[in-house]
Parts: C-alpha cells; sequence; structure tokens
C-alpha cells in the first residue's frame, strides 16, 4: 500500500518514489525519539589485529535486538567507527562546547573573512564550522555501504523498518600500539660506537732483557 501510494504521490516516477518513502521513513523514526530503549547489542568489530572497535547499540525490546536487522547495524555501525579515525563523538551535539568555541574563533580569525561584514562573516562561520565539527561526528559520515545516505539516516532507515526507536549509546576505538612509545633505534649511532677505536693493548713485559739484567748482577 505505501508503494502503491508514493508512486501516485510522484505521478509514477521510481526515483522519486523511493525518495518519497525515505522521507516518510525518516519523519516515522522522528516521531519514535522518544521512546525507552532498554535493551540492545554490544558489536565489535576487529580489522588486521591492528585496529578494535566496542559500539553500544539500543533498541526497545529484545525480540528486535536477538534480529538479523539489528544485528546487521550493529555490524555496521561498528566497521563504520573503525573506518573513520577521525570521528570521536556520535552526534554534533555531543562535541564540547570548548571544541565549537576553539572552532569558531579560527574561522572568525580567517584572512579571507576579515573584510566582511560582520553578520555576514558569522553565517559564514558558522556554516564552517558546523562542517568541520561534522567531520568528528558519527552520525554525519557517509555510510561506506551506500555513501548516499549518512549513519543517521541509515539508523532511521533501520528504525522504520523495525518499527522501535534505536540509539547509538557509545562506543570506543582501540588501536594497536596506541600511547605507548616505542622504542625506536639509530643503527648509525650504534655502528659508530662500535667501531670507536679502542685503546693499544698494553706492551708486554720485556722478559729477554729483565733476564740479562739479571745475568749480568750476578756475574
Amino acid at each position: 500500500m505505501d508503494c502503491k501510494k508514493a508512486l501516485a504521490e510522484t505521478g509514477g516516477d521510481i526515483e522519486k518514489a523511493q525518495e518519497f518513502l525515505r522521507k516518510k521513513g525518516l519523519a516515522a523514526a522522528d516521531k519514535r525519539a522518544g521512546r525507552a530503549t532498554a535493551e540492545g547489542r554490544i558489536g565489535s568489530y576487529i580489522h588486521d589485529s591492528r585496529i578494535g572497535v566496542l559500539i553500544e547499540v539500543n533498541c526497545e525490546t529484545d525480540f528486535v535486538s536477538r534480529g538479523d536487522i539489528f544485528k546487521e547495524l550493529v555490524d555496521d555501525l561498528a566497521m563504520q567507527v573503525a573506518a573513520c579515525p577521525q570521528v570521536q563523538y556520535i552526534s554534533i551535539d555531543d562535541v564540547p562546547e570548548e571544541v565549537v568555541k576553539k572552532e569558531t574563533d579560527l574561522e572568525m580569525q580567517r584572512e579571507d573573512l576579515l573584510s566582511k561584514p560582520e553578520q555576514i562573516r558569522a553565517k559564514i562561520v558558522e556554516g564552517r564550522v558546523k562542517k568541520r565539527l561534522g567531520e568528528f561526528a558519527l552520525f554525519e559520515q557517509p555510510f561506506i555501504k551506500n555513501d548516499k545516505v549518512t549513519i543517521s539516516d541509515w539508523v532511521k532507515q533501520t528504525i522504520a523498518t523495525t518499527g522501535e526507536n534505536m540509539k547509538v549509546k557509545r562506543f570506543a576505538r582501540y588501536n594497536l600500539g596506541e600511547g605507548l612509545e616505542k622504542k625506536s633505534q639509530d643503527f648509525a649511532a650504534e655502528v659508530a660506537a662500535q667501531t670507536v677505536a679502542k685503546p693499544p693493548p698494553s706492551a708486554p713485559p720485556k722478559e729477554d732483557k729483565l733476564a740479562e739484567t739479571t745475568e749480568s748482577v750476578e756475574k
């Protein structure tokens, strides 16, 4: 019924009908945003034994949390975090105020904006800062399996499909050796140290001469 209605609303244009259904699904997801999400899954992804990700995604019921659709979403999100090393937050709203202020101050001092009126400059800076902060937010990233949609849209589409509210609670990324100082060897210096001239060995005692001296005394 939804497909027929979408085609009727868009004059039979399939692409427009798909977009119509997508927007309808996103709207339905927004309506469910207030529902409690006490169930869910903790997913993981390991890449080449060098990058590891843990992520917690919540939903409303245990039934949905055990379903393939939700499992796939969690796995995809874990993979997305692994593929985006710059991502530190779930959404732009999670970015700390001090980071927002720092980025705003930097943009306000850009040379290409100094000559512009204050009101126009503020509007340009707002757009630039939002774009910059979006680089740090998981929800703003293009989905690695379909770069035409963002992670935020992908989560909302899954919400529309399952009929349950879902939330990404938290995630953590681990990089092999991160925070550890690796010992670096200066092989040139090591070789140089080994080839430093050693002091010449002490001369052996002159036994022959000593013997001659002793013989002379005895005579």
